[in-house]
């Protein structure tokens, strides 16, 4: 397809990160909220959903701290490497330590590993192009792709282990998938591009022992805060929210003011902005898909089809598999529009007014006294949430690596993820609201307020235009 060829190493360790990422997570839920029984540790749905976007939005917050270490400490190759190593051990630790130890131990591993290899595996594909090539839009569409071909095998998988097996047979499988990405990434790294072994920025070691003290002093914090009960579960993705909108205003500022950023850059870092306030909209709605959805999946769809029960994760894969059926359509419609193809700030906001689209969806079927719903319903919804996400997530990564400062290749990489760390943790504070028997005010709530941000949105893209100064 005329791309790269570290394109294609840069998929294999990709596709396996979301294989066991996506594998992993629904698992997780469940194994939260379904009781001791059913092999669950028996939480409420509350808490569940909270641990679990406050994980969706620690794995994008540590992206900064991963992007940091690529360009002050080791640059994006290495750290890659490092970070597919640590969500490997965090998957052996919950496949093989039981209880809430193997839980606690084993998400910190996947929150530090994932935010290395998300923010700095986009950074090192976008390395792979030049200034203006026309190719970075359909190869980001393409890695994509490739994202989700891993994550369509993995809740398939993990479902029928964890519904066969057990759940910590489910964790397992997740790391045997995410130890083959690190063979891939180990043998084809000659064809990632050279600027991924050096680091852009590198830190002073007199700032080292400066870093260790923040460092030692933000993890005092958090144990200080859970041991006294100020950070309690069923409020953490409120607090991780909270924490998430505190960094981006400072990594904003930060960028801002720097004397290494030059006034074009700053222009664009300007222009970012309100695409970064409603990615944040966007991704509180879209990563519902791992809360919400997945509580109606299992509780209000009727998963026997044939005489089959059906594991609820499969739902987990129907957005993936539609982002495979529609990407190719995608990269074809773009690349025959040639210079009539919508600009980055249109496609979010068509991505915004869909997901909006698909929670009214879900009307139709609230309030009908708790009665079960076919799955083929729920499947043309996740369909609507594909198409919106393919309008903003692939341009998403694009974007950030075109419009990042010199200085903060792969910090501005992180920084966008930070919207979808913010809306992550947002969904799991969200989700603490829906219930079967207020589902209809709370999916038309969230509905009708993201449409009416996408129409304040619309009347800014002029401006970002202007600022951008000709980048697409």
């Amino acid at each position: 397809m005329g791309q790269p060829r570290g394109l294609a190493t840069l998929v294999g360790i990709g596709l396996w990160e979301r294989f066991s990422f996506y594998g992993m997570q629904v698992v997780m839920l469940y194994y939260l909220f379904f009781s001791a029984s059913e092999g669950g540790l028996g939480l409420s749905r509350a808490e569940a959903t909270s641990i679990i976007g406050a994980y969706g939005g620690l794995v994008y917050l540590s992206t900064v701290i991963g992007g940091w270490v690529a360009d002050r400490l080791l640059g994006s190759e290495r750290t890659l490497f490092f970070s597919a190593t640590l969500i490997m051990l965090g998957h052996v630790t919950l496949a093989v330590v039981p209880g809430f130890t193997g839980v606690l131990i084993g998400l910190a591993l996947l929150v530090v590993g994932s935010g290395g290899q998300v923010g700095n595996v986009t950074s090192s594909v976008g390395h792979l192009y030049g200034d203006r090539d026309r190719r970075r839009d359909n190869g980001f569409l393409l890695f994509y792709m490739g994202l989700n071909l891993g994550a369509l095998a993995g809740p398939l998988l993990t479902g029928l282990a964890r519904t066969r097996l057990g759940f910590h047979y489910g964790f397992g499988i997740a790391a045997i998938g995410m130890a083959i990405g690190l063979v891939l990434l180990f043998a084809g790294r000659r064809h990632l591009a050279p600027r991924g072994r050096t680091v852009p920025d590198p830190l002073p070691r007199s700032a080292m022992v400066k870093v260790g003290g923040v460092a030692g002093g933000v993890l005092l914090l958090v144990v200080l805060a859970a041991v006294t009960g100020a950070l309690t579960v069923r409020h953490l993705a409120t607090v991780i929210t909270a924490v998430v909108l505190l960094v981006i205003i400072g990594y904003f500022a930060a960028m801002l003011r720097s004397a290494k950023v030059s006034p074009a850059e700053r222009r664009r870092v300007y222009g970012i902005i309100p695409m970064f306030l409603i990615n944040c909209v966007f991704w509180a709605l879209y990563q519902q898909q791992f809360t919400v959805v997945q509580v109606y999946a299992a509780t209000r769809i009727d998963l026997h089809i044939l005489g089959f029960a059906m594991p609820p994760e499969f739902f987990s894969s129907a957005v993936p598999l539609f982002v495979i059926l529609l990407t190719p359509m995608l990269v074809t419609l773009w690349s025959r529009a040639g210079s009539r193809e919508p600009s980055t700030p249109a496609k979010f906001l068509a991505g915004v007014v869909l997901i909006g689209l698909s929670f009214l969806l879900f009307l139709p079927m609230a309030g009908n006294g708790g009665a079960v719903n076919p799955p083929l319903a729920l499947t043309g919804i996740l369909l609507v949430f594909t198409l919106a996400e393919l309008f903003v997530s692939p341009v998403q990564l694009a974007l950030s690596t075109e419009l990042a400062p010199k200085a903060f290749q792969t910090q501005t990489v992180a920084l966008l993820f930070l919207s979808t760390a913010a809306g992550s943790a947002a969904s799991g504070m969200l989700a603490g609201f829906y219930s079967p028997e207020r589902e209809g005010a709370y999916f038309s709530t969230l509905g009708l307020a993201s449409l009416a941000a996408a129409a304040l949105f619309a009347m800014t893209i002029p401006w970002i235009k202007a600022m951008v100064n000709g980048a697409r």
